[in-house]
């Protein structure tokens, strides 16, 4: 594998973990949140874009993950 290959995996699969190890931490404090439930105690919009936004970032690190897998492989 050339070097700039190896760049590219390397990046890919720090992007990865950084979204898989802040993201994941940030659910318990966004649920926690007192702007995450209404007077009734149904979820707010606060709450559900943050997870739509948690969502997306772990999408994007799976994505990631499997652009280092084929770049190594291939």
């Amino acid at each position: 594998m050339d070097a700039p290959a190896v760049v590219a995996v390397a990046v890919l699969l720090l992007g990865a973990l950084f979204n898989v190890v802040v993201w994941s931490r940030f659910y318990p404090r966004i649920a926690a949140d007192p702007r995450s439930r209404d007077a009734k105690g149904d979820r707010t919009a606060f709450f559900r874009v943050h997870v739509v936004l948690i969502a997306v970032a772990l999408v994007i690190a799976a994505l990631s993950l499997g652009a280092a897998a084929l770049l190594l492989l291939g």
